[in-house]
């Protein structure tokens, strides 16, 4: 299976996950075509890191939602384990989405996130559109978590570029903040 790449469409990819209620269920990631979908991968369950950036995601699960996207986490770890840490861990138990279970690493690989040295997935985040093509990829290190307003303002500003084309988003930008219109004559003026 070949990695994915920007502005790709991705293989209909077959995961076991961690339902919102606490199932462990089959997913395909054709079961979210139609809506924006944010996938972040992190390294391990019951870690240092991981679980304040779960919380931040679940923490924004609504305003992910109210802009029409769902949200998928995935680790090397199995759904089993997926359980208990959100059965034992205040902070994951605030979690309303699927939690993907990746132990073979072969999601990750396909994203291009799996240390081979480790067996584990690297902080990566990635912003898939309604077609299935990635329009957002972001890989961190290990020891600093993300920020999921960050990832808010991204798709926000990936889903405004899609709705009016011809303009893009300047760095810092936000809902309801100018735009810069492609145009020859701005070339060197910005």
């Amino acid at each position: 299976m070949e990695t994915i790449r920007l502005g790709k469409k991705v293989q209909d990819i077959t995961f076991e996950g961690l339902s919102p209620n606490n199932e462990i269920k089959k997913y395909k990631l054709s079961d979210f075509t139609g809506k924006w979908m944010v996938v972040f991968f992190y390294p391990a369950d019951f870690t240092f890191v991981c679980p304040t950036e779960i919380e931040d995601f679940a923490d924004k699960y609504d305003e992910f939602r109210s802009a029409g996207a769902e949200i998928v986490s995935f680790s090397t770890d199995t759904a089993y384990a997926h359980r208990v840490w959100k059965e034992t861990s205040p902070a994951v138990r605030k979690v309303r989405f699927v939690m993907g279970a990746d132990p073979s690493g072969r999601v990750a690989r396909y994203f291009g996130v799996y240390n081979e040295e480790t067996g584990l997935a690297e902080r990566g985040t990635f912003i898939i559109d309604p077609d299935g093509v990635v329009r957002s990829i972001e890989v961190v290190d290990g020891n600093i978590g993300r920020n999921a307003s960050e990832t808010l303002r991204k798709l926000k500003a990936l889903q405004y570029v899609r709705e009016h084309g011809g303009e893009v988003c300047p760095a810092r930008w936000e809902p309801g903040k100018a735009t810069i219109p492609v145009r020859i004559d701005l070339v060197g003026r910005i």
